[in-house]
């Protein structure tokens, strides 16, 4: 790395730290206990999710102690500061699941009012837990400042009767519990081991997937994602993200030369390659957004179209995050898909290194249990694919991964529901049949409000042992720990008058992931004459408030769910001045 002191005269920071007229500015620091000098290098937001809500965020504010010694030792002056997070486990599956979306928004917005307030030069973000991820990476393309990305880490798996288990196997339980398959003494025995540390749920659910994104669109180190959250190798992780940042500055760096169309194409190859969670089909273009670059939900559903899966990891497979590390993690992951070509070299990573070189430095190799050899993968067509047709114009997404091909096209009767409530009642008092497409209607973002995920519904299912026996369509989301045919981001949605809110109980729908249609056997005249008839968007309890402020804003699901107008927007650059 470069060394040597760094030219704050067109840094941001310069505007509080320096020139007589900022002496009051500065008197605040030395109250602080910086010395001079600290005062006048450059000053690097470190910025956390840390909090009490969950295991998934516990070990931030440990892992943001050694991000700041890998600041200091680079001669930069760390400033932490803490943004939200809302824990989708512990939201899941009730009315707070409605903030968890909006928290990604939150946490974006929170991060860039904190660097802007404080004229901070550049920023290291930790997140642990599923929004705050994309969250802390859309503030760092926003800002457009140099960044670095450090996922706080996986928990480890739980132990139960010889096998390992995580958060997704509580929530089954839950569903073979109220089918009289599991006793209430062994669901207790369950819930109180499965999560048995820190760090966020070990599955590549959303958390984990998104981890695996910051290392593939390269704004985060190669291999920091991967380790464990107890590890303590996570902090020699942290320290060496202090000192990326820092030479990022040199450099001139800043997180859109990082995230580029190229960048993003990578990022969702490991999505696909992975299985992972169909919430990046949100969480890319929302980051794309922020760079001001055209990355829907149907370039992603391409690329996931032509990307092989060969990682084997629950809940489609076998393996946690853990195993995947022990095997080389996301390194020897984007080494097997350059093997085919499948990765843009060229993209500039937070190492000041290209994604080729980085892969050139990987030693392992594909161990063919958790990782296969991509020359004979698990299946030809990515884990996550995308589906369009007359029930959804702008598109849906599924995760196939885990599933044989005879349960990849599902043709059945609709069975409609207003919400996911109604649907897990039904689910619950075993008010459905076997061959139903479960419909869950006015759960998008605006019509929620909020997009809630749907884990708790599917859960029941899978543990009732109707998984593959059913299918579930929504204008809502699904946890990265849904498996079994579950579409959702289905749209337009239904309070944008989207066909999903057309239509009725009995309508006949096909679902086929090999074609990828999405179709409801009802002709356009009628679908005409309903919508003609159709009262408008359902009232919500939701009048005012940061859920209110949210259904008003936010757009499209195909483009992110997004509630700014973006890059495209700007007409200045923050770092600028």
């Amino acid at each position: 790395m470069n060394s040597g002191p760094i030219d704050k005269s067109r840094l941001p920071s310069r505007h509080v730290t320096e020139g007589p007229e900022r002496a009051p500015h500065r008197s605040y620091l030395y109250a602080m206990g910086l010395s001079e000098a600290e005062i006048h290098q450059p000053l690097v937001g470190v910025a956390t999710c840390w909090n009490e809500a969950a295991p998934c965020n516990i070990s931030l504010n440990r892992q943001a102690q050694s991000v700041k010694m890998g600041v200091k030792a680079a001669t930069g002056t760390p400033r932490e500061f803490t943004t939200i997070t809302v824990t989708d486990g512990i939201a899941m599956g009730h009315e707070g699941m409605r903030s968890s979306l909006v928290s990604r928004e939150a946490i974006a917005d929170s991060v860039e009012l904190t660097m802007r307030g404080h004229c901070y030069d550049a920023l290291v973000g930790l997140a642990g837990c599923d929004k705050s991820l994309p969250g802390m990476m859309m503030a760092m393309v926003r800002l457009n400042v140099p960044s670095v990305f450090l996922y706080g880490g996986s928990i480890l798996p739980g132990r139960f009767e010889g096998k390992d288990v995580t958060v997704q196997d509580v929530f089954e339980a839950v569903g073979e519990h109220q089918a009289g398959k599991l006793t209430s003494e062994d669901l207790h025995r369950l819930e109180a081991v499965a999560c048995p540390s820190a760090g966020a749920c070990g599955g590549q659910f959303t958390a984990n997937t998104m981890a695996s994104v910051s290392e593939a669109i390269g704004l985060a180190l190669f291999q920091s994602a991967g380790a464990p959250a107890p590890y303590e190798s996570r902090d020699a992780f942290a320290e060496a993200s202090g000192a990326a940042v820092m030479n990022l500055i040199k450099l001139n760096i800043r997180a859109r030369d990082i995230v580029t169309r190229e960048a993003l194409e990578n990022a969702a190859r490991i999505v696909a390659c992975t299985g992972g969670s169909t919430n990046a089909g949100l969480h890319l273009p929302a980051i794309a957004h922020e760079a001001g670059i055209d990355f829907t939900l149907e370039d992603v559903c391409d690329i996931f179209r032509e990307t092989p899966y060969f990682v084997d990891l629950k809940p489609g497979g076998q393996y946690v995050a853990k195993d995947l590390f022990d095997v080389g993690g996301i390194p020897v992951v984007m080494k097997e898909l350059d093997k085919r070509g499948l990765l843009h070299r060229n993209c500039m990573t937070v190492s000041g290194r290209t994604i080729g070189e980085e892969v050139d430095r990987v030693t392992g190799e594909a161990d063919g249990k958790v990782i296969y050899p991509i020359e004979n993968p698990i299946s030809e067509t990515g884990g996550v694919v995308g589906l369009k047709g007359n029930l959804a114009p702008t598109g849906a997404i599924v995760k196939v991964a885990g599933m044989t091909p005879d349960q990849l096209v599902f043709t059945g009767p609709a069975r409609v529901f207003e919400c996911e409530e109604d649907a897990f009642a039904a689910v619950q008092n075993r008010t459905y049949k076997e061959g139903d497409v479960l419909v869950i209607r006015n759960e998008g973002p605006a019509g929620g409000p909020g997009m809630r995920e749907m884990l708790a519904t599917t859960a029941a299912l899978s543990g009732q042992g109707m998984g593959k026996k059913v299918a579930l369509i929504t204008d809502g989301r699904f946890s990265g720990a849904t498996r079994g045919f579950c579409v959702g981001h289905v749209g337009p949605e239904a309070a944008h008058g989207g066909p999903i809110a057309l239509v009725k109980d009995g309508d006949m729908i096909t679902l086929n992931a090999e074609t990828g249609e999405i179709s409801v056997d009802v002709s356009d005249e009628e679908m005409a004459k309903r919508k003609a008839e159709w009262k408008g968007p359902r009232e919500t309890i939701y009048a005012n408030g940061a859920l209110w402020k949210y259904a008003q804003q936010v757009g499209a699901t195909h483009l992110g769910a997004v509630t700014h107008p973006g890059a495209k927007a700007e007409k200045h650059v923050y770092m600028d001045l």
